[in-house]
Order: structure tokens, then C-alpha cells, then sequence
């Protein structure tokens, strides 16, 4: 991972104790994952290694969810609606409109999602007392590093490395802007 800046740690203090919180965002943060997937299914059936990489991912995702869920319900919650994003909203914003281009956004700024998740899901596994819910976490974490790579090796399939590394060095930047400006939430994001 190369971001760009590290989650500032008044953010996990802000998760601890508001752990519910951050529990139903991460269930709807794992089922907007699985809709990505499947929306990558839908904009380019002609690609086929990335329908078949999404597919799984979809499932997996959608496999998060499922646990995240039963656990939210173990603990009593129920699941809210869907709330904005602005972290990803203002990364999404950033995509370009040509249709290759949108394209490789669309795969560099999952991989960077992913990314933050990756970093984050380990501070929280790391901070968590809980030894069921630190290995919980921890799954989570091993997940988000994979799906990350995989977000960033297929643009590196379907796009050339130079193009690649400079609009992902360009959207890291922005990311970090990004994250610097949001103000801190016990959610994923």
C-alpha cells in the first residue's frame, strides 16, 4: 500500500468507543463492495477476467456482509439505511468521463478504498481488547490487502504500467487531501 498519509489515531479512539457505529458501516460498507463488483460485471461483460475476478469478489463481499450482519444482530442492532459516503463520494468525483478512463478510476480508486480499509481494518483489529473480534478484524484486514492488489493488478492488466502509476500517483494525492479534509467518524471511511 502506498498512502500517502496514516489514519490519524483519534480515529480509533473514535471507533473504540463507538464500536455499534462502526459495526453498521462496515456491514454497508461490505455490501456496497459486492455492488461494486457486480457493477463492473454489468459495465464490461467483454472483459473477461474481470468478470470472472468480480464474480468471486461479489460473492466474497457479499460473504462479509453476511458475517458483519450476523454479528450486528448478535449484539442487538439493526441495520440502518444506506448513508453518503463522502470519502468515497469525493473520490468517485475525481473519475474521468472518457469511457477508458472512467475505466481505469473506476479500478484505481477501488484498489485505493481498499487500500484505507486495509490500513484501517488493522488499527481496529489491533486496538480491539476482544480476542473473537481482534481475529474477526484481522480476517477483514487479510481481506482488504488482497482486494486492493487485485483492484490494481487488473488495471495493470488491462492499461500500461506508465499510465497506471501516474494516474495512481495522482489519485493517492488527492486521497490524501481527501482524507486530511473529512472530518473523523466511526466508520470505515
Amino acid at each position: 500500500m502506498r498512502l500517502r498519509i496514516k489514519t490519524k489515531p483519534e480515529w480509533l479512539s473514535l471507533v473504540l468507543s463507538q464500536f455499534d457505529s462502526f459495526l453498521l458501516d462496515h456491514a454497508l460498507c461490505e455490501r456496497k463492495a459486492s455492488a461494486l463488483a457486480m457493477s463492473l460485471v454489468a459495465h464490461y461483460p467483454d472483459k473477461t477476467q474481470l468478470v470472472k475476478l468480480m464474480v468471486d469478489l461479489a460473492i466474497e463481499e457479499l460473504d462479509h456482509f453476511r458475517q458483519v450482519y450476523a454479528l450486528i444482530r448478535e449484539r442487538g442492532l439493526v441495520l440502518g439505511p444506506d448513508e453518503k459516503d463522502d470519502y468515497v463520494n469525493k473520490l468517485r468525483s475525481l473519475m474521468r468521463k472518457t469511457s477508458e478512463e472512467y475505466f481505469l478510476d473506476r479500478l484505481l480508486i477501488a484498489s485505493i478504498i481498499e487500500g484505507r480499509g486495509t490500513e484501517r481494518f488493522s488499527l481496529v483489529a489491533n486496538g480491539l481488547e476482544d480476542i473473537r473480534l481482534k481475529n474477526f478484524y484481522m480476517q477483514f484486514y487479510k481481506s482488504e490487502a488482497r482486494h486492493h492488489g487485485l483492484f490494481l493488478r487488473l488495471a495493470r492488466n488491462y492499461f500500461s504500467p506508465t499510465v497506471v502509476e501516474s494516474r495512481y500517483d495522482y489519485l493517492l494525492d488527492q486521497e490524501a487531501l481527501i482524507i486530511d479534509s473529512l472530518p473523523l467518524r466511526s466508520a470505515v471511511h
